[in-house]
C-alpha cells in the first residue's frame, strides 16, 4: 500500500458535508452508512435516489420540480435527466446577494479588487439587460476571448440568464486556435479584453480579435473590456464597443432569469483537436450545477466561509468548475499572469493575503515549484489553508510529499482527475478519508468507475482503461454539428458498449483509491494543460520547409514536455533559425503551451496502415516500452531511428 500522508481527525470528518450528506441519505432510506465506502456503493447502486437526494441538499432553485430523475439508468448515451424542471444557471449562482465578497482579482501587476455579491448581482443584472437590448435570445451562443478577471464571470452569468449558450477561449490562443472553435458555434456577441499582462509585459489582444472576426460574421457586436489600458482605440474593429458603455447605467434592476428545461444547453466545451478540428461538446445547464455542487460541497467540502482559488484560466474546464463555487456562496479568488512572476512565491503570497482555504492548482505547477526551490510554508502565513487541490495530469509521490513537507502537514491534499467532456471528475477528494502518495482519495459518488482491460474485465490493483458503467448527468447532451452523433459515439462509446471510455490509463486500488497512469491517446498534457497534435500539426503543413512531423509527450522531471519530430523537405537543413521559425509559427497561431521543448529531424514518420501517424508508438519507443502492435504500421522500420536518442536524455 502507499505511503500514508494524512488523516482527518473526527471532527473534520464530522463537521464535513460529505458527513452531513451521508446523515441525510442513513435518515432517508433507513441505511446506517458510517464511511465513504458504503456511501459510494450505494450512491452507483441507486443512482436516481442518490441525485434526488443531493438536489435537495443542494437546495436547487427551480421554477418548477422534476417529474423524474432519469428515465433509463442502463442507456448511455442518451438517458434524459430531471425531465418536467424549470431552472436557470445563473439564478443559482447568484443565490446570495449580500455585502460578503463573492470575488477576488488580482492581475499579474495590479493590486487585488473585491466584488461582493450584491454589486455582482448589480452588474450581471445591468449587463443582461444590455444584451437583451442588443437582441441576444435564448439559444443564441455569446464568447468569452479573455483574461481570467471577474467580467468573464459577469458575462457569462449574463448571458445565461437570457439562456444563451456561453462558451470561452484565453488570450493566449493563436487565431487559428480561437477560430477552429468559436468559428464552428457561430456566435452572436464576443467579449475581449484590450489586452493583458504575462510576465510583466502587457500584450495586446485587440489586433489578433480584428483578424479573427474577418473569419467570423456571425459577430454582432463585440464588447472590450478595459484591461491593458482604460480607454483602447477600438475604431479598427468592426461593430465594437466599450463594456462601460454597453452596460446599461440603471440601477437596482432585477435579473429576468429564463426558466429553461434541464437539458437546456448552457457551455460548449472544446477536445483538444488530436484528430482535426476540436470537438465542440454541449454540456447542459442542470447537469453541469447538480454536478459541480457535488464535487464542490461533498468532494472539495467547500462551504460559505470559504476562500477558493484556482490558478487556471478561461480555456480550461477548471474556471467553469471554479465559477460554480459561487452556488455555495464562497469566495472566489481570480488570478491572471505568470504564476511565477515576479517572483516564485507569487501565488502563496496571494493566498496568505487574501486568507485562502481552498487552494487550486496543477500538478505541473506543482513540479515547477519543487525545482525552483521555494518552501511556502516557510514564507508565508497559510494558517487558513484547509486543503490543496491538483489536476491536469498526474501527480508524482514526490509532489505529494512536497505538499506535507513544504507547504503545510495539516491539510487535505486532492488530486482530482476527469475531463472537459465531462466538466468534472471522476476521481477526487474525500474530506472523510486519508490521502496516500500518489493517490487520488476516490471515485466520485455516482460515479460507476472502474478500470477495464482490453476484454471488459473489470481490475483491481492493475492498470486498465478508466471507464464509467453508469450515466452521470453532466455528460454532453451532443456535440455540435453531429446530428447523427456519431461523433460522440466514437469519442467514448466505440471500445465498449454502453460504457464510457475516457481515455486514461488507471489503477483502481483495492481500498477505492484511483492512481492515473497519463493518457491512454495521443494527447499532449505539457504543464496539466491538454492540447492536441493536430493543432501542431495544422501549423506545419503550412511550412514549406516541413515535408512530414510528428509529435508525442515525454515524461520528463514530474511533467510532460512536447517533442516535436519534422522530416524535413528535400533541400533544408534543420537550423537553429529554422527552429526559430516553427516554434514562432506554433506560438503566433496555436499558444504558447502548444511550442515543443525539443525539435529533432527525422528521416521518417511512421504510419498505420489505413495512414493514421503513431504518436503512441513513438511515445513508447522513446520510454523503452515494447510496441506490440507493429504489424498495423504500413512502414514498422520507421520506428527504429527513436529508440535510445541522446537528445532526448537532455534538458
Amino acid at each position: 500500500m502507499s505511503k500514508l500522508l494524512w488523516e482527518p481527525s473526527e471532527e473534520q470528518i464530522k463537521t464535513s458535508n460529505m458527513y452531513r450528506f451521508m446523515q441525510v441519505v442513513n435518515d432517508k432510506y433507513n441505511q446506517a452508512f458510517n464511511d465513504y465506502a458504503s456511501l459510494y456503493d450505494w450512491s452507483i447502486e441507486k443512482i436516481p435516489d442518490f441525485w434526488a437526494t443531493l438536489w435537495e441538499f443542494a437546495d436547487i432553485i427551480a421554477a418548477k420540480p422534476y417529474d423524474q430523475v432519469i428515465d433509463d439508468v442502463s442507456k448511455m448515451p442518451g438517458a434524459r435527466w430531471f425531465s418536467g424542471a424549470r431552472l436557470n444557471f445563473a439564478e443559482n449562482l447568484l443565490r446570495y446577494r449580500d455585502n460578503r465578497a463573492a470575488l477576488i482579482f488580482k492581475g499579474e501587476a495590479q493590486e487585488s479588487i473585491k466584488i461582493t455579491y450584491a454589486e455582482l448581482y448589480d452588474e450581471v443584472a445591468r449587463l443582461a439587460k444590455s444584451l437583451r437590448e442588443a437582441g441576444v435570445q435564448t439559444g443564441d451562443r455569446v464568447v468569452g476571448f479573455m483574461p481570467n478577471m471577474p467580467a468573464a464571470i459577469i458575462a457569462m452569468l449574463a448571458a445565461t440568464s437570457i439562456g444563451a449558450t456561453w462558451s470561452s477561449c484565453s488570450p493566449d490562443f493563436g487565431i487559428k486556435g480561437v477560430l477552429d472553435r468559436f468559428g464552428q458555434i457561430k456566435p452572436k456577441v464576443l467579449f475581449t479584453a484590450d489586452g493583458y499582462s504575462f510576465k510583466g509585459k502587457n500584450v495586446d489582444s485587440l489586433e489578433r480579435i480584428a483578424n479573427i472576426l474577418k473569419e467570423l460574421p456571425s459577430i454582432e457586436k463585440v464588447v472590450v473590456v478595459p484591461y491593458a489600458e482604460q480607454n483602447a482605440d477600438i475604431n479598427g474593429i468592426p461593430n465594437a464597443v466599450h463594456y462601460n458603455d454597453f452596460k446599461s447605467s440603471e440601477s437596482n434592476l432585477d435579473i429576468e432569469f429564463e426558466q429553461l428545461p434541464f437539458d437546456h444547453p448552457l457551455y460548449i466545451m472544446y477536445s483538444s483537436g488530436t484528430t482535426g478540428l476540436p470537438k465542440c461538446m454541449v454540456q447542459s445547464t442542470g447537469g453541469i450545477l447538480i454536478h459541480h455542487l457535488k464535487e464542490l460541497m461533498l468532494h472539495t467540502n467547500l462551504k460559505r466561509e470559504d476562500t477558493i482559488f484556482y490558478f487556471t484560466t478561461c480555456g480550461w474546464m477548471m474556471w467553469n468548475w471554479l465559477t460554480s463555487s459561487l452556488a455555495v456562496g464562497a469566495t472566489l479568488v481570480l488570478f491572471d499572469g505568470n504564476p511565477f512572476h515576479p517572483h516564485p512565491g507569487a501565488l502563496w503570497e496571494m493566498a496568505q493575503e487574501e486568507k485562502v482555504t481552498v487552494f487550486g492548482t496543477s500538478a505541473g505547477y506543482i513540479a515547477a515549484l519543487q525545482n525552483s526551490g521555494v518552501k511556502p510554508g516557510e514564507n508565508y502565513d497559510l494558517s487558513n489553508l484547509r486543503a490543496v487541490l491538483s489536476t491536469g495530469s498526474p501527480l508524482s509521490v514526490e509532489g505529494f510529499e512536497f505538499i506535507y513537507n513544504e507547504v503545510k502537514s495539516d491539510l487535505q491534499l486532492a488530486s482530482i482527475a476527469g475531463g472537459t467532456d465531462l466538466n468534472g471528475c471522476f476521481a477526487l477528494g474525500n474530506p472523510m478519508g486519508p490521502v496516500y502518495a500518489g493517490e487520488l482519495q476516490c471515485r466520485g459518488l455516482a460515479m460507476d468507475v472502474r478500470a477495464f482491460d482490453e476484454s471488459g474485465n473489470e481490475l483491481i490493483n492493475q492498470e486498465g482503461e478508466l471507464v464509467c458503467c453508469k450515466p452521470f448527468p453532466s455528460m454532453p447532451i451532443y456535440f455540435w454539428d453531429d446530428p447523427a452523433g456519431s461523433k460522440y459515439h466514437s469519442a467514448y462509446f466505440d471500445v465498449f458498449a454502453n460504457i464510457w471510455r475516457h481515455g486514461d490509463f488507471v489503477t483502481v486500488t483495492d481500498h477505492g483509491g484511483v492512481v492515473m497512469l497519463g493518457r491512454s491517446d495521443a494527447t499532449l498534457n505539457p504543464g496539466g494543460v491538454r492540447i492536441g497534435t493536430a493543432e501542431i500539426y495544422r501549423q506545419l503543413e503550412q511550412m514549406e520547409e516541413v515535408e512530414d512531423s510528428v509529435v508525442i509527450g515525454q515524461n520528463w522531471k514530474n511533467d510532460i514536455r512536447v517533442i516535436l519530430f519534422v522530416k524535413l523537405a528535400p533541400g533544408y537543413e534543420l537550423t537553429d533559425d529554422l527552429k526559430n521559425k516553427i516554434k514562432q509559427t506554433i506560438r503566433t497561431n496555436a499558444s504558447p503551451r502548444h511550442v515543443p521543448a525539443k525539435i529533432l529531424s527525422t528521416p521518417e514518420v511512421p504510419y498505420t496502415l489505413n495512414m493514421k501517424k503513431v504518436e503512441l508508438a513513438v511515445k513508447k519507443i522513446i520510454e523503452g516500452q515494447p510496441v506490440l502492435n507493429r504489424d498495423a504500421l504500413g512502414n514498422p522500420e520507421a520506428l527504429d531511428y527513436y529508440a535510445d536518442l541522446a537528445e532526448l536524455q537532455e534538458d
